[in-house]
């Protein structure tokens, strides 16, 4: 067998498994994201390699500009901000951020609310209705707190949003003994991590017209948090792991450390 057919037989193998991310991520993903994922499979993959192979291919990352949401509401308590923007956090379930936006589903918007733990930037929690109140922010907290077995010792950061300030969501709050934190008014840069979650969200997944109903929006929605956005996407945040990779790791490590101590 020739060099030449083994390069050859290589670079194949590499432009099926570029096609497969590509396919993999909703046909989102650009040549970072992808040169990250496929080095993470064991690929040698650089991103200027990467652009050169998806241009070859004919592969366009389908990411759509930015949406602006334009959050109403105003301040009904004063809850501190004790993360203030303190957004490093050295393992999971010490700090979990939640946010609401919307998603065009038939002729309606739907309401998305998220959790996120600031460990590892993973979804825990989320809810979708039609309505962007107290019920659909309390069901994606109970869902975190429940899913990650009830820990202890923790804090929520939010908007305030008057789904957070509500009294129904604080007595959520206080029956788990999760500490409430919240941003400055009119300040998004405050939760940041939301933003930076509900864009990628919009910008890599959600097609930019919307979907066809509730069910499939929802459907959608759950494969890209679940699959796509914990168990593939690299996050910069990470170094470029997902979110369950990185989740994954920490608890190794904090199995090898209690192994030797």
């Amino acid at each position: 067998m020739s060099h030449e057919h083994i390069v050859t037989s290589e670079q194949r193998r590499l432009e099926c498994e570029i096609k497969a991310i590509y396919a993999q991520s909703n046909q989102s993903a650009g040549a970072r994201n992808i040169a990250t994922i496929a080095s993470e499979r064991g690929f040698a993959l650089s991103r200027y390699r990467a652009t050169r192979i998806m241009k070859k291919l004919g592969l366009v990352s389908c990411q759509q500009p930015k949406h602006h949401y334009k959050k109403a509401g105003q301040e009904h308590v004063a809850i501190p901000n004790i993360l203030e923007r303190q957004f490093a956090v050295v393992e999971p379930n010490t700090v979990w951020c939640g946010d609401v936006t919307y998603i065009w589903a038939g002729n309606r918007w739907c309401y998305l609310a998220v959790v996120l733990d600031l460990f590892s930037r993973k979804a825990v929690g989320w809810a979708m209705s039609f309505s962007a109140d107290t019920e659909l922010t309390a069901k994606a907290l109970e869902m975190a707190f429940e899913s990650r077995g009830k820990p202890k010792n923790l804090i929520f950061h939010s908007d305030q949003g008057s789904h957070y300030t509500s009294l129904k969501y604080r007595q959520r709050l206080w029956k788990y003994q999760i500490t409430q934190s919240m941003s400055r008014r009119g300040n998004c840069w405050d939760n940041a991590p939301m933003e930076r979650f509900f864009r990628s969200l919009k910008t890599e997944w959600v097609p930019t017209q919307g979907y066809k109903g509730f069910v499939e929006a929802k459907q959608d929605v759950t494969d890209y948090i679940i699959g796509y956005y914990s168990q593939v996407r690299p996050h910069h945040y990470n170094a470029g792991l997902s979110p369950n990779e990185s989740e994954r790791r920490f608890w190794e490590d904090s199995k090898a450390v209690a192994k030797f101590s």
